[in-house]
């Protein structure tokens, strides 16, 4: 069975849990300091999709960093998260934003709500889908956690609608 179906161990059979718990720091941060470092892990995310190279935003996470994508599985490690973000992403430069419209923050732990927009070509409002996220800080600027929770029906809809779009250019 391959390691990205449902069942295999990056795919729990009975469902994703909460893993952040495995590589929390157990320490109080400076408010400032987190959104100092969400603020820079969003600008690294914008100058990956600009120039297709996600190496900067993989190097965001911590060597022992957990992510959780919850249809690709679970990447345990930095080189991990690069691994599977470079062979997934690089080289596309993307006419896609990001932004992250709000965010829960509690000392270590971040809540952010982050559509996934491809502008429109006809100049009208842009195709999203809405992704949240939870990411943990560890501090030094860097993440060791990420979980990703979207709709892949609606992730897919939508990118298969824009792309008709796209053909009308």
């Amino acid at each position: 069975m391959s390691t990205s179906e449902p069942g295999a161990p990056e795919h729990p059979e009975r469902g994703f849990t909460f893993l952040g718990g495995e590589v929390r720091r157990g320490r109080t941060f400076d408010r400032a300091e987190v959104e100092e470092a969400l603020r820079n892990y969003e600008k690294a995310g914008q100058e990956a999709v600009r120039s297709g190279d996600w190496n900067a935003w993989a190097d965001r996470f911590t060597e022992d960093a957990i992510y959780v994508e919850h249809h690709f599985g679970v990447m345990r490690g930095r080189e991990a998260i690069r691994s599977w973000i470079t062979s997934t992403m690089q080289g596309q430069v993307m006419d896609l934003v990001f932004p992250i419209e709000f965010a829960l923050i509690d000392n270590d732990l971040v809540f952010i709500y982050v559509p996934n927009r491809f502008p429109a070509p006809d100049g009208g409002p842009g195709y999203q889908f809405v992704s949240a996220t939870i990411l943990v800080y560890a501090g030094d600027g860097t993440w060791c956690y990420e979980e990703d929770i979207y709709n892949t029906a609606e992730s897919s809809r939508v990118i298969a609608s824009f792309a008709k779009a796209l053909g009308g250019r």
